[in-house]
Protein backbone atom coordinates (compact mmCIF):
# COMPACT_ATOMS: atom_id res chain seq x y z
CA UNK A 1 0.00 0.00 0.00
CA UNK A 2 1.01 3.59 -0.79
CA UNK A 3 -0.43 7.14 -0.38
CA UNK A 4 0.17 9.56 -3.22
CA UNK A 5 -1.33 13.03 -1.83
CA UNK A 6 -0.60 15.88 -3.50
CA UNK A 7 1.80 14.94 -5.80
CA UNK A 8 2.60 15.36 -9.35
CA UNK A 9 3.07 12.30 -11.43
CA UNK A 10 2.22 13.74 -14.77
CA UNK A 11 3.87 11.57 -17.40
CA UNK A 12 4.28 8.95 -15.44
CA UNK A 13 4.36 5.13 -16.47
CA UNK A 14 2.65 2.09 -15.44
CA UNK A 15 3.31 -1.23 -16.93
CA UNK A 16 2.45 -4.38 -15.37
CA UNK A 17 1.44 -3.09 -12.17
CA UNK A 18 -1.38 -3.92 -10.05
CA UNK A 19 -3.69 -0.94 -8.98
CA UNK A 20 -6.84 -3.22 -8.45
CA UNK A 21 -8.52 -1.51 -5.41
CA UNK A 22 -6.99 1.87 -5.71
CA UNK A 23 -8.70 5.06 -4.91
CA UNK A 24 -8.84 8.22 -6.73
CA UNK A 25 -9.98 11.02 -5.67
CA UNK A 26 -9.33 14.52 -6.94
CA UNK A 27 -7.30 13.12 -9.77
CA UNK A 28 -6.44 14.39 -12.76
CA UNK A 29 -6.32 12.34 -15.95
CA UNK A 30 -6.23 14.65 -18.48
CA UNK A 31 -4.46 13.12 -21.54
CA UNK A 32 -3.96 9.77 -19.71
CA UNK A 33 -3.68 6.82 -22.13
CA UNK A 34 -4.61 3.13 -21.42
CA UNK A 35 -3.66 0.37 -23.13
CA UNK A 36 -4.87 -3.64 -22.20
CA UNK A 37 -5.87 -2.01 -18.83
CA UNK A 38 -8.72 -4.50 -17.02
CA UNK A 39 -11.36 -1.75 -15.85
CA UNK A 40 -13.73 -4.72 -14.18
CA UNK A 41 -15.62 -3.57 -11.60
CA UNK A 42 -14.09 0.77 -11.34
CA UNK A 43 -16.58 2.75 -9.53
CA UNK A 44 -16.37 6.50 -11.20
CA UNK A 45 -18.35 8.93 -9.56
CA UNK A 46 -18.70 12.96 -9.96
CA UNK A 47 -16.64 12.28 -13.27
CA UNK A 48 -16.04 14.21 -16.44
CA UNK A 49 -15.48 12.22 -19.44
CA UNK A 50 -15.48 14.87 -22.54
CA UNK A 51 -13.84 13.50 -25.60
CA UNK A 52 -12.93 10.29 -24.73
CA UNK A 53 -12.26 7.41 -26.81
CA UNK A 54 -13.09 3.97 -25.64
CA UNK A 55 -12.24 0.90 -27.72
CA UNK A 56 -12.52 -2.20 -26.00
CA UNK A 57 -14.87 -5.19 -24.52
CA UNK A 58 -18.26 -3.17 -23.26
CA UNK A 59 -20.22 -5.60 -20.93
CA UNK A 60 -22.54 -3.88 -18.24
CA UNK A 61 -21.35 -0.22 -18.22
CA UNK A 62 -23.94 2.03 -16.89
CA UNK A 63 -23.31 5.40 -17.65
CA UNK A 64 -25.65 7.79 -15.80
CA UNK A 65 -28.34 4.95 -15.16
CA UNK A 66 -27.74 3.40 -18.70
CA UNK A 67 -26.43 0.34 -19.44
CA UNK A 68 -25.05 1.30 -22.86
CA UNK A 69 -23.35 -2.13 -23.90
CA UNK A 70 -26.93 -2.97 -25.75
CA UNK A 71 -27.15 0.57 -26.98
CA UNK A 72 -23.26 0.46 -28.33
CA UNK A 73 -23.95 -3.19 -29.54
CA UNK A 74 -27.20 -2.30 -31.96
CA UNK A 75 -25.75 0.68 -33.54
CA UNK A 76 -22.55 -1.48 -34.20
CA UNK A 77 -24.64 -4.22 -35.80
CA UNK A 78 -26.37 -1.44 -37.65
CA UNK A 79 -23.35 -0.34 -38.74
CA UNK A 80 -22.11 -3.63 -40.15
CA UNK A 81 -25.02 -5.87 -40.98
CA UNK A 82 -22.54 -8.52 -40.93
CA UNK A 83 -21.55 -8.61 -37.57
CA UNK A 84 -24.65 -9.70 -36.43
CA UNK A 85 -23.12 -13.49 -38.40
CA UNK A 86 -20.36 -13.17 -35.79
CA UNK A 87 -22.69 -15.23 -33.13
CA UNK A 88 -23.71 -18.28 -34.78
CA UNK A 89 -25.34 -20.44 -33.56
CA UNK A 90 -25.11 -24.09 -35.36
CA UNK A 91 -22.19 -25.65 -37.88
CA UNK A 92 -23.82 -23.63 -41.00
CA UNK A 93 -23.82 -20.25 -38.82
CA UNK A 94 -19.71 -20.62 -38.16
CA UNK A 95 -19.57 -21.35 -41.91
CA UNK A 96 -21.25 -18.56 -43.47
CA UNK A 97 -19.35 -15.82 -40.65
CA UNK A 98 -16.06 -17.48 -42.34
CA UNK A 99 -17.39 -16.83 -45.54
CA UNK A 100 -17.88 -13.16 -44.41
CA UNK A 101 -14.59 -12.86 -42.93
CA UNK A 102 -12.40 -14.15 -45.82
CA UNK A 103 -14.29 -12.09 -47.99
CA UNK A 104 -14.15 -8.54 -45.65
CA UNK A 105 -10.06 -9.41 -45.32
CA UNK A 106 -9.67 -10.22 -49.24
CA UNK A 107 -10.74 -6.49 -49.68
CA UNK A 108 -8.57 -4.71 -46.50
CA UNK A 109 -5.47 -7.05 -48.02
CA UNK A 110 -5.89 -5.40 -51.74
CA UNK A 111 -6.44 -2.15 -49.84
CA UNK A 112 -3.04 -2.57 -48.18
CA UNK A 113 -1.53 -3.27 -51.25
CA UNK A 114 -2.00 -0.06 -53.09
CA UNK A 115 0.22 1.04 -50.23
CA UNK A 116 4.11 1.80 -50.20
CA UNK A 117 5.35 -1.20 -47.83
CA UNK A 118 7.53 0.48 -46.07
CA UNK A 119 4.30 2.31 -44.67
CA UNK A 120 2.47 -1.59 -43.81
CA UNK A 121 5.48 -1.48 -41.17
CA UNK A 122 4.25 1.79 -39.24
CA UNK A 123 2.46 2.15 -36.20
CA UNK A 124 -0.59 4.41 -36.24
CA UNK A 125 -1.17 5.95 -32.58
CA UNK A 126 1.24 3.27 -30.99
CA UNK A 127 -0.89 0.56 -32.16
CA UNK A 128 -0.18 -2.62 -34.02
CA UNK A 129 1.10 -2.36 -37.86
CA UNK A 130 -1.04 -3.90 -40.16
CA UNK A 131 1.53 -6.76 -40.41
CA UNK A 132 1.66 -7.11 -36.94
CA UNK A 133 -2.20 -7.05 -36.64
CA UNK A 134 -1.82 -10.11 -39.01
CA UNK A 135 0.81 -11.72 -36.93
CA UNK A 136 -1.24 -11.71 -34.27
CA UNK A 137 -3.93 -13.11 -35.68
CA UNK A 138 -2.01 -16.09 -37.12
CA UNK A 139 -1.30 -16.67 -33.54
CA UNK A 140 -4.45 -16.41 -32.57
CA UNK A 141 -5.62 -19.39 -34.71
CA UNK A 142 -2.22 -21.37 -33.57
CA UNK A 143 -3.60 -20.88 -30.06
CA UNK A 144 -7.30 -21.81 -30.55
CA UNK A 145 -7.37 -23.85 -33.40
CA UNK A 146 -4.49 -25.50 -33.84
CA UNK A 147 -3.73 -26.09 -29.98
CA UNK A 148 -6.80 -26.13 -28.47
CA UNK A 149 -9.08 -27.75 -30.99
CA UNK A 150 -6.71 -30.00 -33.24
CA UNK A 151 -4.32 -30.94 -29.65
CA UNK A 152 -0.86 -29.26 -30.77
CA UNK A 153 0.70 -28.51 -27.83
CA UNK A 154 3.58 -26.44 -30.10
CA UNK A 155 1.92 -24.90 -33.22
CA UNK A 156 3.56 -21.65 -33.29
CA UNK A 157 5.33 -20.66 -36.63
CA UNK A 158 8.24 -17.88 -36.20
CA UNK A 159 6.48 -15.07 -37.37
CA UNK A 160 3.28 -15.51 -34.75
CA UNK A 161 2.84 -12.40 -32.53
CA UNK A 162 1.58 -12.53 -28.95
CA UNK A 163 -0.67 -9.78 -27.21
CA UNK A 164 1.59 -7.35 -25.93
CA UNK A 165 0.66 -7.80 -22.27
CA UNK A 166 1.23 -11.80 -22.56
CA UNK A 167 4.40 -13.01 -20.56
CA UNK A 168 7.41 -14.41 -22.20
CA UNK A 169 6.70 -17.87 -22.56
CA UNK A 170 9.48 -20.20 -23.19
CA UNK A 171 8.60 -21.70 -26.71
CA UNK A 172 6.68 -18.96 -28.02
CA UNK A 173 7.91 -16.77 -30.55
CA UNK A 174 7.59 -12.82 -29.69
CA UNK A 175 10.04 -11.20 -32.87
CA UNK A 176 8.83 -7.45 -32.71
CA UNK A 177 12.00 -6.22 -35.13
CA UNK A 178 11.47 -8.92 -38.28
CA UNK A 179 9.93 -7.46 -41.09
CA UNK A 180 8.22 -10.01 -43.07
CA UNK A 181 6.66 -8.82 -46.49
CA UNK A 182 2.81 -8.42 -46.70
CA UNK A 183 3.28 -11.67 -49.50
CA UNK A 184 5.20 -13.84 -46.83
CA UNK A 185 2.37 -13.02 -44.20
CA UNK A 186 -0.70 -13.53 -46.03
CA UNK A 187 0.75 -16.78 -47.50
CA UNK A 188 0.91 -17.63 -43.64
CA UNK A 189 -2.18 -16.36 -42.92
CA UNK A 190 -3.70 -18.81 -45.78
CA UNK A 191 -2.55 -21.65 -44.46
CA UNK A 192 -3.79 -20.44 -40.85
CA UNK A 193 -7.27 -19.71 -42.73
CA UNK A 194 -7.56 -22.67 -44.61
CA UNK A 195 -7.29 -24.63 -41.55
CA UNK A 196 -10.03 -22.55 -39.91
CA UNK A 197 -12.07 -23.73 -42.97
CA UNK A 198 -11.61 -27.05 -42.38
CA UNK A 199 -12.33 -27.43 -38.92
CA UNK A 200 -15.72 -25.54 -39.67
CA UNK A 201 -16.34 -27.80 -42.59
CA UNK A 202 -16.03 -30.68 -40.43
CA UNK A 203 -18.17 -29.34 -37.52
CA UNK A 204 -21.60 -31.42 -36.87
CA UNK A 205 -23.83 -30.21 -33.81
CA UNK A 206 -22.07 -32.54 -31.35
CA UNK A 207 -18.86 -31.76 -32.33
CA UNK A 208 -19.84 -27.55 -31.70
CA UNK A 209 -21.27 -28.49 -28.31
CA UNK A 210 -18.24 -30.61 -27.46
CA UNK A 211 -15.34 -29.53 -25.39
CA UNK A 212 -11.20 -29.76 -26.37
CA UNK A 213 -8.85 -32.03 -24.69
CA UNK A 214 -6.10 -30.31 -22.50
CA UNK A 215 -3.09 -29.64 -23.97
CA UNK A 216 -0.16 -29.94 -22.22
CA UNK A 217 3.00 -27.77 -22.68
CA UNK A 218 3.95 -24.22 -22.38
CA UNK A 219 1.63 -21.70 -24.46
CA UNK A 220 -1.71 -20.56 -24.77
CA UNK A 221 -4.33 -21.32 -23.89
CA UNK A 222 -3.84 -23.20 -20.36
CA UNK A 223 -3.63 -26.71 -20.28
CA UNK A 224 -7.68 -27.36 -19.47
CA UNK A 225 -10.66 -27.92 -21.40
CA UNK A 226 -12.73 -25.44 -23.65
CA UNK A 227 -15.45 -25.39 -25.38
CA UNK A 228 -15.23 -26.13 -29.03
CA UNK A 229 -17.71 -23.30 -29.29
CA UNK A 230 -16.01 -21.05 -27.32
CA UNK A 231 -12.74 -21.28 -28.85
CA UNK A 232 -14.55 -20.68 -32.31
CA UNK A 233 -16.04 -17.59 -31.39
CA UNK A 234 -12.80 -16.45 -30.41
CA UNK A 235 -11.38 -16.67 -33.61
CA UNK A 236 -14.35 -14.67 -34.95
CA UNK A 237 -14.27 -12.14 -32.65
CA UNK A 238 -10.43 -12.08 -33.33
CA UNK A 239 -10.58 -11.83 -36.87
CA UNK A 240 -13.60 -9.39 -37.01
CA UNK A 241 -12.01 -7.04 -34.73
CA UNK A 242 -8.68 -6.59 -35.87
CA UNK A 243 -9.99 -6.05 -39.22
CA UNK A 244 -11.82 -2.95 -37.98
CA UNK A 245 -8.62 -1.63 -36.69
CA UNK A 246 -6.80 -2.59 -39.73
CA UNK A 247 -9.02 -1.09 -41.65
CA UNK A 248 -9.00 2.01 -39.70
CA UNK A 249 -5.49 2.42 -39.88
CA UNK A 250 -5.37 1.89 -43.36
CA UNK A 251 -7.06 5.18 -43.39
CA UNK A 252 -4.66 7.00 -41.45
CA UNK A 253 -1.78 5.29 -43.67
CA UNK A 254 -3.38 6.34 -46.66
CA UNK A 255 -3.51 10.08 -45.23
CA UNK A 256 -0.26 9.78 -44.34
CA UNK A 257 1.15 9.57 -47.82
CA UNK A 258 -1.00 11.82 -49.21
Amino acid sequence: MADFIRVDLRGSRFERADLSGAQLRAVDLTGARFRGVDLSGVVMRGVELVGVDISGEIENLTINGVDIGPLVSAELDRRYPDRTRMRPADPAGFAEAWDVLERLWDQTAERARRLPPDLLHKSVDGEWSFIETLRHLVFATDCWVRRAILGDPSPWDPLDLPWDEMPDTPGVPRDRDVRPSLDAVLELRRDRMSTVRQVIRDLTGASLDGRTEPVEGPGWPPPRSFAVRECLLCILNEEWEHRLYAERDLDALESRRT
